[in-house]
């Protein structure tokens, strides 16, 4: 059976060790983070089972950690700060936490929190609950099920007709479609004739998800034939 992997960021280090100790003794394998960057860097790129955020940290607090990660992932979020307020509290929990802990608490009572949230979780996705269908690329991850688009972990607002090209493309990888092809599929006959509105869609496609519109590493312009979704 695999080791739950865990990240903890928190500025703290012996308050960060003493957690991670506790935690390993309990047969978690656990990463601590002291800066909010590197602790988000590393939670949007690494596979972990549950996150421990500080509320107060160098360079991005838990709060925006939070969010960006509840942007992309389920996975437990438990939020641990040494503010008492309410407010607080509501914010952390409001943003998708998972529980909100305050200091001081005592290392064994994190340890039966983080085994509790995990234990729901795992039963929770194993429940046969159908899973969002998801397209994931090099940074851009779009949920069809949900409507929604992300590159890098940041949500990016599409129209419909943006949304419906975009998954199109990528449902259909490498292979080149036509302006024309494009139109009748996403359009149908709602717009008759102007095959002009798929390039204006696709510039501002590419405006959303491309680092260098001039360079696009997504959606590939086939000149004279039309466009491709790179892979």
């Amino acid at each position: 059976m695999n080791r739950k992997r865990i990240l903890i960021v928190e500025d703290e280090l012996s308050i960060a060790e003493l957690e991670r100790d506790y935690l390993e003794l309990s047969d978690f394998e656990v990463e601590i983070e002291t800066s909010g960057a590197s602790g988000l860097e590393r939670a949007m790129k690494e596979e972990f089972d549950l996150f421990i955020l500080d509320l107060m940290l160098p360079e991005i607090d838990g709060f925006e950690i939070c969010k960006k990660i509840r942007g992309v992932k389920n996975t437990p979020i438990l939020m641990v700060s040494a503010k008492k307020d309410d407010i607080d509290k509501i914010r952390g929990l409001g943003l998708g936490a998972d529980d909100y802990v305050t200091k001081p608490f005592s290392p064994s009572e994190l340890v039966a929190r983080v085994k509790a949230h995990l234990t729901r979780y795992e039963r929770l996705i194993g429940s046969g609950m159908p899973e969002n269908e998801v397209i994931e690329i090099r940074g851009l991850k779009i949920d069809k099920t949900a409507r929604r688009v992300y590159v890098n972990g940041e949500e990016k607002n599409f129209t419909t007709k943006e949304f419906d090209l975009l998954t199109f493309l990528a449902s259909n990888p490498n292979r080149v479609f036509t302006k024309e092809e494009l139109f009748s599929r996403i359009w149908d006959m709602e717009s008759i004739g102007d095959i002009a509105t798929v390039t204006v869609h696709i510039k501002k496609i590419r405006e959303k998800i491309e680092f260098n519109t001039a360079k696009p590493q997504y959606i590939e312009t086939i000149w004279g034939v039309g466009y491709r979704f790179k892979v």
